[in-house]
């Protein structure tokens, strides 16, 4: 068997790799995938695709060692952040080495785990294991866990029980058992445009929509003071946030259109539709406000997003394995990002996060992900080396 030290230079090399695709949300990863798939091959490894609707976009499966009950799913999202507008010091698409640092997009979110995980490929293929891992790979994480439903369906419907479904979001390699969930809402209003000086023959869009972002912003400051001090996450509360906005002609033209995009982020004992009841039935009054001017007009609210929070559960078998495979043995944390765990987890796969780099440095310019991260990442790949060939 190689040694971890051999794993994490390996993983490292097909980090530099993977970050060399561009695979931003906006665009297709079809060519990592298909980088990805002739890897596989090359050690024998038969993969399969989960396209989206239009093809443009896929998830990948693939099984290393017997297809058995037991196996550990090591799942990782292929999709990263948009770089532009943002000050990097070195190219966001090139693996830079600085001071102990591996800079590139994607780096601690996630490449750095998918690398480390096809570095264990041929390890685990030489140990013969008793049990398999299972490569699952995504698409569309970072706009809302798009693409993972799909391959959780073909997973949970044609692949065997596994015992864990190790998510490899940035946790510096700690144990995480709870996420937040995440639902994303996009509202769209259509007013009648006018002269500002004639009020009375128009409708603006963006005078409603501030309305509308008022009453979101006053229960997000509920939330927040109404946060619970037992509450595992920090921050302790439900977060809503808007995160766009756009509309308008010019300053003496009301407004015919606006958009804007808001989430809200909870743990599994929040309803988010109960919380955001009073603010839909806001969103129907400005509706029904603005037809009054503007017939052909209106407020559309929709929800791009539904992503379930994560509480595994603990003391369990899918507990014990993690730990050791980890070597992790402090307090299980919480985090306060969404991430496929809770997906799979609903679809009765046991989930639990774990993997290398901070989450700290996600989403950032001149994002990186530690040497000593990716060593101790692969220490852990060699643990799972022995526990799949016992």
């Amino acid at each position: 068997m190689n040694d971890a030290g051999d794993l994490a230079g390996r993983a490292i090399g097909l980090l530099e790799r993977l970050i060399a695709f561009d695979t931003t949300s906006s665009k297709s990863n079809l060519e990592l995938i298909a980088w990805v798939e002739s890897y596989l091959a090359g050690h024998g490894v038969a993969s399969r695709r989960v396209a989206s609707a239009d093809g443009s976009k896929a998830n990948l499966l693939a099984t290393i060692g017997p297809c058995v009950e037991g196996g550990v799913v090591l799942s990782g999202h292929t999709d990263v952040v948009p770089v532009k507008g943002q000050p990097w010091t070195s190219d966001p698409f090139v693996l830079t080495p600085r001071d102990g640092k591996l800079y590139g997009r994607g780096t601690c979110d996630m490449k750095g785990f998918l690398a480390l995980a096809l570095a264990a490929v041929p390890d685990i293929l030489a140990a013969t294991p008793a049990r398999p891992a299972h490569l699952a790979f995504s698409y569309d994480e970072e706009v809302g866990c798009l693409g993972a439903p799909a391959m959780i369906e073909v997973f949970a419907r044609e692949l065997p029980a596994p015992a864990l479904v190790m998510v490899g979001e940035p946790t510096s390699l700690r144990v995480v058992g709870a996420h937040k969930g995440i639902n994303v809402y996009e509202v769209v209003i259509r007013g009648r445009e006018a002269h500002s000086a004639q009020t009375h023959l128009g409708a603006s869009a963006i005078q409603s929509a501030a309305r509308l972002m008022g009453a979101l912003t006053a229960l997000a400051d509920d939330l927040e003071r109404n946060a619970d001090p037992a509450s595992p996450f920090e921050p302790k509360h439900p977060t809503l946030t808007i995160g766009e906005i756009s509309g308008g002609t010019a300053g003496n033209i009301l407004a015919r259109d606006c958009r804007f995009q808001f989430d809200f982020r909870a743990g599994v004992k929040v309803d988010p539709d109960t919380v955001l009841a009073g603010f839909f039935e806001r969103a129907r009054g400005e509706d029904a406000a603005i037809k009054v001017k503007a017939p052909e007009g209106g407020v559309v609210v929709r929800r791009l997003a539904k992503v379930p929070a994560l509480q595994a559960d603990p003391g369990t078998a899918a507990e014990a394995l993690v730990r050791r495979l980890s070597g992790y043995n402090g307090p299980v944390g919480a985090v306060s990002f969404a991430a496929e765990a809770g997906q799979f987890h609903n679809a009765g796969l046991p989930s639990w996060l774990c993997g290398p780099g901070s989450i700290d440095q996600a989403h950032q310019p001149d994002e990186f992900i530690e040497v000593t991260q990716m060593e101790r990442g692969a220490a852990m790949m060699e643990r799972l080396v022995e526990a799949l060939a016992r």
